[in-house]
């Protein structure tokens, strides 16, 4: 994970660029460590960005696709994607453009701001990698989503706002996937309060906050 960070986030810390780690590597981050070999990015950008972008990743050490895909992307509402990968190592992020999805616009209201091995980090909150997870696991039906969402429900559960996931799970049709996540960490054991405070995230807003 550490590696994913140095090579992936601190081009975009150095650029200023507006980004979340989302993903396994989040879900790692809240919950606990397994093998990844990319990295999960939502961004948030504009025209004049891209030119940022493709500075922050030079194609003498990065393969990024030519600046009209990442434009073309980059105004669709929903589901602009792209990747970037490194040539060394041959690692990948997987990059999502915010567009005009509700989800990313209210992590990038709550995002994280962490330090992890002496590097800036800003990772979507935990109830967006939940609730994207259940959706994968919805649309996918793989196990490891399950298996993320307990890890985060186990490590950091008293410092969710339940009520927002609850009222977001509902809305999205995501109950049965909801009740297999809980009673997976149900059987893993009880949650560990403070989790995220020692990480550094402010006290959980109540659900009416959240929605302003």
């Amino acid at each position: 994970m550490i590696e994913l960070i140095a090579i992936f986030i601190e081009p975009l810390e150095q650029a200023s660029l507006r980004y979340l780690v989302t993903g396994s590597v989040a879900a790692m981050i809240y919950g606990e460590p397994r093998l990844t070999n990319d990295i999960d990015l939502i961004l948030e950008i504009n025209s004049n960005d891209v030119a940022t972008l493709t500075k922050a990743f030079p194609d003498t050490d990065y393969y990024l696709p030519p600046s009209e895909v990442i434009q073309s992307e980059r105004v669709r509402m929903l589901r602009g994607h792209f990747n970037i990968i490194h040539l060394e190592t041959m690692l990948k992020a997987d990059v999502y453009l915010a567009g005009a999805d509700p989800l990313h616009r209210w992590a990038f209201q709550h995002m994280v701001r962490l330090e992890i091995d002496g590097r800036q980090v800003v990772c979507a909150p935990p109830e967006y990698i939940i609730l994207r997870k259940l959706e994968f696991y919805r649309e996918g039906g793989s196990e490891k989503h399950l298996r993320d969402i307990a890890s985060i429900l186990t490590e950091a559960g008293a410092e969710l706002d339940t009520a927002f996931l609850e009222e977001e799970v509902r809305t999205h049709g995501l109950s049965a996937a909801w009740q297999r996540a809980n009673d997976l960490a149900q059987a893993q054991g009880p949650s560990c309060a403070g989790v995220l405070t020692e990480l550094g995230r402010p006290p959980a807003l109540d659900h009416e906050q959240r929605k302003r």
